[in-house]
Order: C-alpha cells, then sequence, then structure tokens
C-alpha cells in the first residue's frame, strides 16, 4: 500500500486495481493530515483545527471518530491484510504508521535531499538525476484536491519551496553539464510560472548566453528590472546585477559550463619554462590596466540608516597592516552585503584606486585559481593569465602595490580561500562579508544587528514606495516593522507581500502577519527566497545543533538564561552553554548583554524562532517536543515561585519580571495544555496566581486558569480544582462580578469537601465571607470566618486572607482595637510570606487605625489595591 499526496491524494496497492481515493473531503483532509505527520501522534484538537479551524461544531470529537472509522475502512480496502492496523489510536489522538518507501512525500524529500548533496560535491550528474528523479513525483500541489487546514497550508508552502528548489538545482546542475541548448524552453517556463524568483532569469540568461543569445539574455534581466521597478519600487538582487554585468561586458569565463581548469604549479611539468603571455612575450608579465575600474553593484535604492555602521567600517577599514582585512558578520538577511556595498560607494574618497566587489561564496569558493582569476577580470586585467595561484597572486600584488583599492569580497566562509585574495601591500583594505568570520581570519569585526525600529519602519516605507501614501496609517507599518523584529529581509519581503496585493493597505498586512502561524507563509508569499534563506542557516549546521534550535524554539520570546535553555534540552548547564555558544557563532542566536536578571543571556530573534517551530512540528518526534515542554513549564514554575516575593534573587522586582515574560508564559501554559501535560499545566497557571492577582492581569488570569481548570478535571486532581474554583470566584469578586464570584466559591467548597482540602475550603470560607461583609451580612460573614480560620491554620497567606476580612468586619461591628490586631497579625504573616504587596497593605491599616494615616471619608481598601466608595446622603 503507498499513499501518493503531492497532487490529488491517492492510496495504491496490489489488491486494488484502481488507486483509491476518499470521496468525502473532510476524510480526505484528515488522511493529509496523518500523513504529512507519519509515525507521529497528532492529537484531536489538531486534527479538530485542521478540519473546522476557530468555529468546530459542537459534535467535532464524535464526528472525528466517525471519519477515522471510515477511512479505517477504506485503507482496509486498499490493504485487507495490514490497512485497518495502520491507523492507531494513541492518546491525545492518532497515527498513521508507514514505512518511509511508502509516501511519496517522503521519498521526494529524500531524493531532494541526496541531490543536494551530491551538488555541494560537485557530482552534477548525480545531482540533476536525483533532482529529476524527485521531480517526477510530483504531479501537483501537496493534496491539490483537500481542503487545506493551517497544518496543510504551512506543509504546502514548505514544499513548493522545496520543488522550486529542486527544479532551480536541477536546472544548475544540468547547466554544469554543458546541457544549455535543451535547458532554454524549459528554462522559459519556469519563469513565466515564478516570475519573481531571480534565480531562474539567472539560469536563463546563462544558458541564453552560452547559446550564442547575448541580446536575448539581455533582455530577460531588462524585463524583469522593468517588473521589479514598476511592481515592488526594488532593484534586482545583487547576484543578477553581477550576472548582468557579466554578460554586458562579454565575460568569457561565463561561456564554460564549470570553472576552467587550473594547473597548480606544483602539478605543472617541470620543463614547460616561465609564464608568458601573447601581449608582451615577456616572462611572468600580464598587462595591467592603468586605472581600475569601481565594479560595484548598483547603490541600493531603498537602502537607510546604519549611519553608525558606516562611520565603524570606514574606522575598520582605515589603517589595516598590509595582507589585513575588515568584516562584517550577522545572521541571514540582517544586511550585510548591503551595507557593504553601500560602505563601498560611500568611501570613494578613502580608496581612489577603484572599489570592486566580488562573490566568493557558494560552491566555486573551493577553487583559490578561479577565485583569484575572477578578481582580476573584475579588477580590469584583460588576456591570458598565468594558470597557478602562485602566478596569478602575483599579478594581484602588482595591481594592488602602488593604489589605495578595496576589495569587498562577499558570503566568505573560509580562511584558506579568503587569504589568498587580501591586498599584501599597504594602503589596500578588503572588506569581507560573512554570517560567521572565519576562525584567525581577522579582529576588525563589526557585528550587525537588526535595524532599530525607527529605520525599520523607514526601510519599509521605502522598500513599500507609493504604496503606503495612498492608504496612510502610521500605527499599522510601525506594527509591522515590529513583527519583523528589524530584520531587514523580512521587512523587504513584507513590502513585497504589500506590493503583491494591490487591494491590501498596511492595516490587512499587518492583520495577517500578526499570527504567528502563518507569519512566514505571508512574508514567503512574494518573496519565495525568504524562507530558503532562513532555512540555509539551519540546515547548515551539525545535527545536534539544529536539535537544539529547534527544542530552543519552544522558550518565549525574549532573553533566557542558561537554567532555561538546559531544562528545555535536557542538558547539563555546562553541556547547554557549549550549544549556546555554538549557536551564537552560527548566527542562530544572539547574546543578550545584561538581561533583565544576573548571568548571561541569549535570544533567537521572533522570525527564527518560528522557524524553529516549524522545523520542530516537521522534524522532530512528537514525544520529543512535548518531553522539552514539560521540562520548560517545570523551570518557569520553579522561577516563579522562587522569585515571588525574593527581588534579590532575580535583580529586579519580581513583578516587573513577571510583565516582561507575562506573554511567554500564558503561551506555555497554552502548549501545555494542547500537549495534555495537565499537571504542568496546573502547576504553571498555579504558580501564577499572585502575579497576575497583583498586575490586574484578569484576562490572562482567566484564561490560564480556565485551561488550568480543565487540567486538573483531566487528571481529577480535587484539590486543584478546588484551589483554581477559589481563584477564579477572587477574579470575578476583583472584578465585581459577584454573583459569578459566589457560585465560584460554592462550587470551591464543595470541591474541597470532597478533595478533604482543609486549607481550600478554609479560603473559599474567607471568598465566601468576604461577600457576606460587601453586602452588609456582617453575622453572616463572622459565622463563616470562625471555621475558615480553623481550616486555613497551616497556611500562612490562607491565614493572612482571613485576618484581613477579620480585621475589616472588626471596624464595622466591634471597633478598631480588634482590626488592629487583626491588621497586626496580617503584617507579621506578609513578613513571613516576604511579600511587600501584602506588608503595604497591613501597614497603610494599622496606620490608619492608629491614626497615623489618612485617608479620604468613605474609601476603604478592602483588598491590596482594591478601594470601595461607601454610598454617601448625597
Amino acid at each position: 500500500m503507498r499513499f501518493r499526496i503531492l497532487g490529488p491524494l491517492e492510496i495504491t496497492s496490489s489488491a486494488a486495481a484502481e488507486p483509491v481515493r476518499p470521496r468525502a473531503a473532510k476524510i480526505r483532509a484528515v488522511l493529509a493530515t496523518l500523513l504529512v505527520r507519519a509515525n507521529e501522534i497528532v492529537s484531536v484538537d489538531s486534527l479538530i483545527d485542521e478540519l473546522w479551524g476557530e468555529h468546530p461544531p459542537r459534535t467535532a470529537t464524535t464526528t472525528l471518530q466517525v471519519y477515522v472509522s471510515q477511512l479505517r475502512k477504506l485503507l482496509h480496502t486498499a490493504d485487507p491484510e495490514y490497512g485497518r492496523d495502520a491507523l492507531v489510536t494513541r492518546p491525545p489522538g492518532y497515527a498513521l504508521h508507514l514505512d518511509p518507501a511508502q509516501l511519496d512525500l517522503t521519498v521526494f524529500e529524500e531524493l531532494h535531499h541526496n541531490g543536494q548533496k551530491a551538488l555541494l560535491r560537485g557530482d552534477h550528474a548525480a545531482a540533476a538525476d536525483l533532482q529529476r528523479r524527485a521531480l517526477q513525483l510530483w504531479r501537483a500541489p501537496l493534496a491539490s484536491d483537500t481542503p487545506h487546514g493551517a497544518l496543510l497550508a504551512r506543509t504546502a508552502v514548505r514544499l513548493a519551496e522545496v520543488r522550486a528548489a529542486a527544479l532551480e538545482q536541477r536546472m544548475r546542475a544540468e547547466l554544469r553539464l554543458g546541457h544549455h541548448q535543451r535547458l532554454i524552453g524549459e528554462l522559459h517556463s519556469a519563469v513565466a510560472e515564478m516570475p519573481m524568483r531571480e534565480e531562474f532569469h539567472m539560469l536563463l540568461m546563462t544558458a541564453l548566453y552560452r547559446a550564442g543569445r547575448q541580446a536575448e539574455a539581455l533582455r530577460i534581466f531588462a524585463q524583469l528590472r522593468q517588473t521589479l521597478v514598476a511592481e515592488l519600487a526594488i532593484e534586482p538582487g545583487q547576484p543578477l546585477q553581477l550576472l548582468h554585468q557579466r554578460i554586458l561586458s562579454g565575460d568569457t569565463e561565463l561561456l564554460h559550463p564549470a570553472p576552467l581548469p587550473r594547473t597548480s604549479e606544483e602539478s605543472a611539468p617541470q620543463d614547460s619554462g616561465p609564464e608568458t603571455t601573447p601581449d608582451t612575450g615577456r616572462p611572468g608579465q600580464v598587462p595591467l590596466p592603468g586605472r581600475t575600474a569601481n565594479r560595484l553593484p548598483p547603490r541600493d535604492p531603498v537602502f537607510v540608516g546604519r549611519s553608525d555602521e558606516l562611520d565603524r567600517l570606514g574606522a575598520l577599514l582605515r589603517d589595516i597592516p598590509a595582507g589585513g582585512c575588515a568584516a562584517v558578520a550577522g545572521a541571514a538577511g540582517i544586511g550585510k552585503t548591503a551595507l557593504a556595498v553601500a560602505a563601498g560607494h560611500e568611501l570613494g574618497d578613502l580608496f581612489p584606486g577603484g572599489r570592486v566587489f566580488l562573490e566568493v561564496g557558494g560552491p566555486r569558493q573551493a577553487d583559490p585559481a578561479d577565485l583569484l582569476t575572477r578578481l582580476l577580470q573584475r579588477l580590469g586585467v584583460e588576456g591570458p593569465l598565468p594558470a597557478g595561484v602562485a602566478g596569478l597572486r602575483r599579478v594581484l600584488d602588482r595591481l594592488t602595490e602602488d593604489r589605495r583599492i578595496l576589495l569587498i569580497l562577499d558570503g566568505a566562509e573560509s580562511s584558506d580561500h579568503i587569504r589568498v585574495l587580501l591586498p599584501a601591500a599597504a594602503g589596500s583594505s578588503a572588506l569581507i562579508t560573512c554570517r560567521r568570520v572565519p576562525e584567525g581570519l581577522t579582529d576588525r569585526v563589526l557585528e550587525l544587528d537588526v535595524l532599530p525600529q525607527d529605520e525599520a519602519r523607514r526601510l519599509f516605507t521605502a522598500a513599500a514606495g507609493r504604496l503606503i501614501p495612498q492608504h496612510g496609517g502610521e500605527t499599522p507599518v510601525r506594527e509591522i516593522a515590529a513583527l519583523c523584529e528589524g530584520l531587514p529581509l523580512a521587512l523587504r519581503a513584507a513590502a513585497a507581500r504589500l506590493a503583491s496585493r494591490p487591494n491590501w493597505g498596511p492595516e490587512m498586512l499587518a492583520a495577517r502577519l500578526r499570527g504567528e502561524q502563518r507569519r512566514l507563509a505571508e512574508l514567503s508569499a512574494a518573496a519565495p527566497g525568504f524562507h530558503d534563506r532562513l532555512r540555509s542557516c539551519y540546515e547548515e549546521t551539525e545535527p545536534v545543533l539544529r536539535r537544539a534550535f529547534r527544542l530552543l524554539g519552544l522558550v518565549p520570546v525574549g532573553p533566557f538564561d542558561t537554567r532555561t535553555a538546559a531544562a528545555v534540552l535536557g542538558e547539563d548547564v555546562a553541556k547547554t552553554g557549549e550549544l549556546l555558544d555554538s549557536l551564537v557563532k552560527a548566527q542562530l542566536l544572539r547574546r543578550v548583554a545584561g538581561g533583565p536578571e544576573h548571568g548571561t543571556h541569549h535570544r533567537m530573534h521572533p522570525l527564527w524562532r518560528l522557524l524553529a517551530l516549524e522545523c520542530l512540528a516537521s522534524e522532530s518526534p512528537a514525544a520529543e517536543a512535548r518531553a522539552a515542554t514539560a521540562r520548560l513549564a517545570r523551570e518557569f514554575t520553579g522561577q516563579l515561585r522562587e522569585a515571588d516575593g525574593h527581588a534579590e534573587r532575580c535583580g529586579i522586582h519580581p513583578l516587573e519580571l513577571f510583565s516582561r515574560r507575562q506573554d511567554g508564559l500564558v503561551d506555555v501554559v497554552r502548549r501545555c495544555h494542547a500537549a495534555g501535560l495537565w499537571a504542568q499545566t496546573v502547576e504553571l497557571a498555579d504558580a501564577m496566581t499572585g502575579f497576575l492577582e497583583a498586575r490586574a492581569a484578569w484576562d490572562t488570569w482567566e484564561a490560564c486558569h480556565a485551561l488550568a481548570l480543565e487540567a486538573a478535571r483531566q487528571q481529577e486532581d480535587l484539590a486543584a480544582e478546588a484551589r483554581l474554583l477559589r481563584s477564579l470566584g477572587d477574579l470575578a469578586w476583583q472584578r465585581r462580578q459577584l454573583t459569578a464570584a459566589g457560585e465560584f466559591y460554592e462550587r470551591a467548597l464543595l470541591t474541597a469537601d470532597a478533595a478533604a482540602a482543609a486549607t481550600e475550603r478554609g479560603r473559599a470560607l474567607v471568598g465566601l465571607a468576604d461577600l457576606q461583609l460587601d453586602a452588609g451580612g456582617l453575622e453572616e460573614a463572622a459565622a463563616l470566618l470562625s471555621p475558615a480560620l480553623d481550616a486555613v491554620a497551616d497556611d500562612p497567606r490562607g491565614r493572612y486572607e482571613a485576618h484581613r476580612v477579620l480585621g475589616l468586619l472588626a471596624l464595622e461591628n466591634v471597633g478598631a482595637d480588634t482590626a488592629e490586631a487583626h491588621f497586626a497579625d496580617c503584617l507579621g504573616l506578609a513578613t513571613t510570606l516576604r511579600d511587600p504587596r501584602l506588608e503595604s497593605y497591613a501597614q497603610r491599616w494599622l496606620d490608619r487605625v492608629q491614626g497615623q494615616g489618612h485617608r479620604p471619608a468613605g474609601w476603604s481598601e478592602i483588598r491590596p489595591g482594591v478601594w470601595r466608595l461607601a454610598p454617601c446622603a448625597n
């Protein structure tokens, strides 16, 4: 039995003469979802979300069970022996067990991955064959006959990118094999299908140029440039512009399918004599240009800001020792190349001998002779060149000897291949761009960070161009810049997305980017290379780092310490520190100076975090993600309990710390609940209660405790259920929803009695007493408080609340002396609890009843920060 999902959904087997296809769209959606996550447990909630989104019917769970039953019958029809057993029920959902060879999607991705590896090792015939076989499996987009929910939509976008990459890599490999003539028609089709994908335009231009059709190659560039400028207000990318310049100048090297073979001096025949050139006939002499041309890409029309960085680069490039260089390092998409090119244009006075840009990344960097040849040609050297590295190097030394030249070497990865290009003479300099600085190359490094928000808004506005004024409104632009968090690549992709939908305004784009689950897909929709650029950094790392990156995506947005990282990774602190350092070097994390607490902190860019979560869902076993979520929740629970009332331990006030983490903690509560981690859901929500109350974060309080209440019921923990019901009663009381508060307290009391939970019984009685006091039922309140005080004898916070209400009651019916005694008890208990908020409340009441404090007549602070205005005659 085999499954075909790359196109209309089909099941084939030897037992069925024709492919089996589920007739009902919902059953196809269930099968497609299980196939996309084959051999993983897909929860019932995930399947319901995929089928019905945010508005499932009341009978969703029952209906899903019917669909699963029908799907089992269908699998049995396709394979009577094993079909029914392939789909199993595993709490909290279902799993479809398959051999990888049974699913075309798995085979497709494996062939593509092997093709990538073949291309990287230079085996172009194997690369072309593997990618061709992968593409033969692609009949149409993922499950093209099936309605897509969030998961299938994300996967479809990702696979469309993989298919485009496979097509591009197959064509690139065939070009290297010299098949440019037969590729031209297919490349025209690819350009028509994906008109904004510059890689296919580059391949088409190269094929046309090699076929002797130079004018047509240049026309392809002109048409694309006209489209980009008119529709997106952007210029073609720098690689495409460099290719255009090479074709325009009639670059003969571009005519060859692969780099021209070079023979090193070590392998050259010993009797071949000294190098000569046809132009001079003199040994070792190559004619040098009288003046070095400035060979920089055009100025980026939307480059903004970075004035401090440009000044720092100017300082780094002055007086570099002979043979040295400066570097711009940073993550993919952070704007390294744009900054280096801008610096090249700015520094003309410093380098009057010329400024030259050379792309040194990718497979071609493996050949130092090829790099030197291309550099010399960019510097204006014409005619035959020496074959060996040493001979080429001598030409470069002669050329830079008496000139101040700036070389911009883009995409450096290896120090060995960069050193051979560095000017040896003082006065000339090299500026390299790289994700990480090759070891031992230079200490003159500018680490590039994301754009500040003002500059991010300016970049987005410039890239979107005329689209912003006609829709107006700075607020959505600020939100878009914040959602992209200053990453230039993301800001340009967002502008392209806005340009691709003329009927949208910034408000619509901001709304679509707001949802984390589809933000990457939205940014990739009009900029297909966006996702590839992000993912390339991830794919270039070792497996152990990829795993760490995926799991760290579970940590909420913001700085995190090594202890938190160790928890989510399941490693000790020392090993975690090593992994974090490696991820920083790979530009997948940033080290944060200072951080909100003491110690070293790290931070993952929000868009990288979304990529990490995407990779976690598609590559890691569900059990691993679930276990990491549980460890993270336990760690946060411990940190909150440690910080509660212990400001000196966390370096800042606990409430400030909590306010910074609140959204992330809510996200972890939701993840725990979705993963069926009932105990962790309850514990983390419990630990958040005091902070939520102190910050009057009522909506968050309600959302977290509603989830925790359901979790407590799932694990039949009556004591936790009573505690959460009482907490929701406290929330309703603070909102002055007194009827609802009474109902919660009554249910808490009944549940506490069933659980024999004395403390929670007492806290519920205190809550009911509060309500009676509010309503003027003094005797009823007193009757409730007596057993309440006994029940909370072992709970300092419960005793505090009981004495608080007793103090307020005494002011109404006994007198100030008794009230003073109760508030003094409150102060002592608050000191024991080390809770400054509760201490301040008790002290305020003591000052008042002792006549030392002043409060306006008719006002009473009935709980910390909660005041009641007594009715007056008027």
